[in-house]
């Protein structure tokens, strides 16, 4: 029987360029979550209202008694608030265990042991949240947008409101990067997935429980930046053209909002470490 030497060898393979570990994370990810059937299921139901819209501006444009459906800017804000609803719930069901179920497993060891940098696996998984935060809000009221140019048959409405496209994708970006980094910083807060779930609900829901109760002894809506959804309304609202729907100051709400992105930074960098530290 021959004996193969088992000695060094140099490895004979290609290297992947430093820096793209995020991207393998987040391809993973994503394949993950579109093998699930339910996870297909509730991405189908969140393009409902795309679909309503659809007809909406189709009936608009074809039928004289349907004028009063023509589309407005406030019809492209109105569509992305109706997504909130959707953007929570997948919110909770890919967010809630992104980071929660490899310190579960401990397999924040075994990433980091890897030439794989913090900053690239904290990327890589908000990336997974984000990719679909933005196929549920981003890509539909864009494709509706587009809608809008092929039944009118002509750039009328769009050349008119130009700054629609811009509107969309600025407001898209400020809430899928405040949800997504609120959410994988709770992840990293616990081992349970489930707790976590729990966790944001308690912080969005609260916060506007809070707001309302202030609401009520004040008398006015100046209190509204305790609120995050009121926050990432006002926001909304000044990125579409719109009047402000609460007295808070523009700036207040948007401090709120860029306030909670830092605060979730700081706390995945305590807690994304390979180490587990011990006080």
């Amino acid at each position: 029987m021959p004996i193969h030497d088992q000695g060094y060898r140099r490895y004979g393979g290609s290297r992947a360029a430093t820096g793209r570990g995020w991207a393998v994370i987040a391809a993973a990810g994503i394949r993950t979550f579109f093998a699930k059937k339910a996870f297909l299921g509730l991405l189908l139901v969140s393009w409902f209202p795309f679909f309503v819209r659809a007809v909406q501006i189709y009936a608009a444009a074809n039928l004289p008694q349907a004028a009063f459906l023509a589309p407005t800017p406030e019809t492209f804000r109105q569509f992305l608030d109706q997504q909130e609803i959707f953007v929570f719930f997948i919110t909770v069901y890919v967010g809630a265990g992104l980071i929660a179920n490899d310190r579960r497993a401990n397999a924040l060891q075994i990433y980091l042991s890897k030439p794989l940098t913090r900053a690239e696996y904290v990327f890589g998984k908000l990336a997974i949240l984000m990719a679909f935060l933005l196929l549920i809000t981003w890509l539909p009221a864009i494709v509706l947008l587009m809608v809008q140019i092929a039944f009118a048959g002509n750039f009328t409405f769009f050349r008119n409101n130009l700054f629609l496209f811009p509107a969309i994708t600025l407001f898209s970006f400020v809430e899928v990067v405040m949800v997504s980094t609120a959410m994988l910083a709770l992840s990293s807060l616990s081992n349970s997935s489930r707790y976590v779930g729990i966790l944001y609900a308690a912080l969005i829901f609260f916060s506007q429980a809070l707001y309302g109760v202030l609401t009520f002894v004040t008398g006015g809506s100046t209190i509204a930046w305790v609120s995050l959804p009121a926050d990432l309304t006002q926001v909304g609202n000044a990125i579409f053209r719109l009047p402000p729907r609460y007295q808070t100051p523009l700036l207040v709400s948007l401090m709120m909002i860029v306030g909670l992105v830092a605060l979730s930074g700081l706390i995945l960098e305590k807690r994304v470490r390979g180490v587990e530290v011990v006080a």
